[in-house]
């Protein structure tokens, strides 16, 4: 199985790369999956990473990117919610990667 490095711990992988367990997910564990992407998170992908976390919390799944263009356009205006701005963020597609820096189930319906 495969795993990843944070802080001195190994946590476990899925076969497509997302943590098994989301509860063990921190801020550290989406950094090194952005620098993987040679991405830097700004505080525009962290309105998203944690919208998402606070989502999976009260839903117990992983949006769609439907879903998540649906409810991020309702928190925070339609400047925000849209496929441009959150493509832009997260270009290897907004669901499944913004999923993975959130520690999060790969998204139903995700190939």
């Amino acid at each position: 199985m495969a795993t990843i490095n944070v802080g001195g711990q190994e946590l476990a992988l899925d076969e497509d790369g997302y943590l098994t367990d989301w509860s063990v997910w921190t801020k550290e564990a989406a950094d090194i999956f952005a620098q993987k992407d040679g991405i830097e998170l700004t505080d525009e992908h962290w309105e998203i990473i944690n919208f998402l976390r606070q989502y999976f919390e009260e839903y117990q799944i992983a949006p769609a990117i439907r879903v998540l263009v649906k409810e991020v356009k309702a928190k925070f205006g339609a400047e925000k919610g849209n496929l441009k701005y959150v493509y832009r963020l997260f270009p290897a597609g907004p669901a499944k990667q913004a999923c993975k820096y959130a520690g999060l189930p790969k998204p139903t319906g995700c190939v």
